[in-house]
């Protein structure tokens, strides 16, 4: 056989396996330039598929394990193959997509399989917050596999996608991983999954110097009406543009919604918090608006929640907003009680505008804390001082919680109707379109963890 027949035989060898299948799939029609592709492991090809091309034209780098090379297992060649990949990503500035689907490591590499994983989790955790990370855990992802995918900027799996450090496989789902808050969204069939990823990747910035990505808006409507009396979830899911919102974490820390979406084309990240704040939902809500500032895309909050349950989750979240430069704009539409207002509304929050709906509840402490602190007298010689201490309560929440005093204080910038908050957000998009804040000369923040 000559050596040109060789190469195409080789050729059509790989293409029939899974890796070159899903690299179709995931990436623009014909776009793919692989790296490293006769890399040999042992007697056979290295076990993962990598290279670059484009998704719906945007340029991105990616390594895909492949399961029909002696099961995707973890080895040196393997590694050297990603760690390429990371380092090209990083000087053209591009996102990384990892696919797992790996029966684990080769073993009769020892210490050279392990010193690989060290090299690819180092690659991965530099990279961060330098462009985005995707991973999409399409088998099995198990031991340090699931350390380098958790590590992830987002993490997309599929029904058949299995995620856990327990080598034997044990609380590995994708409804395992959800519950975690490690999976971001769930995608059911390994084609949606990838279509997922396909349209989480067109609404990331290439880079952290490249600001949010706007797209063409023309016409674009918005997904709802925003009204009095809506849950914080629905306000943000409303003020998008129509179709664009997705959402991610949807079964971890319900009481926190988090999703990235489209206003007039320009990409926002949204928070939304209804009730009482749990400690995941404060996990939730604090691990996006970080990674949201890390990539300059601005963040939209809505709030009707009354406090939180846990100090130290609460601490963590209060870090990620008062710490976060990027563009920041606080809708409350509800409740905005206590800590939860200082932590996401307020200026311990370092929010840039504060928007509130007339009806909306805005105060320092619960209106019934405060209304005993300051008004218990008026009770002193009541006959029914239970009806009496709940009407003293009323009156003040309606006289002394009211978002046109906060606003009269400076405390919020505008009290607009629920119908007008879309264009008032726009407006404060476009208004801090061109925010430049200087840090303080420091390493980083001792964040709470």
């Amino acid at each position: 056989m000559s050596a040109s027949n060789e190469l195409q035989a080789s050729r059509d060898a790989l293409l029939k396996t899974s890796a070159y299948k899903r690299i179709s799939r995931l990436f623009d029609e014909g776009s793919f330039q692989e790296i490293d592709a006769y890399a040999k492991s042992g007697d056979g090809y290295a076990e993962a598929a990598a290279g670059r091309g484009t998704i719906e034209g945007c340029p991105v780098y990616a390594y895909v394990q492949n399961p029909d090379i002696c099961g995707g297992a973890m080895s040196k060649a393997q590694a050297q193959k990603i760690k390429k990949v990371y380092d090209l990503a990083l000087k053209a500035g591009a996102p990384v997509i990892g696919v797992f689907d790996s029966n684990g490591g080769r073993l009769d590499e020892g210490a050279a399989m392990m010193a690989a994983y060290g090299e690819i989790l180092l690659a991965s955790n530099n990279l961060s917050g330098v462009v985005p990370q995707i991973a999409l855990v399409l088998g099995p992802c198990v031991g340090t596999s699931a350390m380098i995918a958790a590590g992830a900027d987002f993490v997309v799996m599929s029904d058949k996608g299995e995620l856990t450090l327990d080598t034997a496989g044990a609380d590995a789902s994708e409804k395992d991983a959800m519950s975690a808050g490690i999976c971001h969204i769930a995608a059911g069939s390994e084609d949606d999954a990838i279509a997922a990823v396909r349209n989480l990747l067109v609404k990331l910035p290439s880079n952290n110097l490249c600001g949010a990505p706007v797209v063409d808006f023309a016409g674009v409507a918005a997904a709802g009406t925003t009204v009095a009396g809506m849950k914080a979830a629905d306000a943000v899911k409303a003020m998008a543009d129509e179709g664009s919102f997705v959402e991610l974490s949807k079964d971890f820390g319900s009481c926190v919604c988090t999703g990235l979406a489209a206003m007039n084309g320009l990409t926002v990240g949204m928070v939304a918090l209804d009730g009482t704040i749990c400690g995941d939902g404060c996990s939730k809500a604090a691990r996006f608006v970080r990674f949201c500032d890390a990539f300059s895309l601005p963040v939209v909050t809505a709030v009707h929640a009354d406090g939180f349950t846990s100090v130290r989750e609460a601490c963590k979240l209060s870090n990620a907003y008062s710490e976060a430069t990027t563009a920041k704009t606080t809708v409350i539409c509800g409740h905005a009680v206590g800590a939860v207002y200082i932590a996401v509304a307020g200026r311990g929050a370092n929010a840039d505008i504060t928007l509130a709906w007339p009806d909306a509840v805005v105060s320092p402490l619960a209106p019934a804390t405060a209304c005993m602190f300051t008004c218990s007298d008026k009770l002193a010689d009541s006959a029914d001082p239970i009806h009496d201490r709940e009407k003293l309560i009323e009156d003040y929440a309606k006289t002394e919680c009211t978002p046109f005093k906060a606003a009269a204080e400076g405390f919020i910038e505008d009290v607009v109707l629920p119908e007008e908050t879309r264009a008032k957000v726009l407006g404060a998009l476009d208004m801090l379109a061109g925010k430049r804040v200087q840090r303080l000369a420091k390493k980083h923040a001792n964040i709470q963890l």
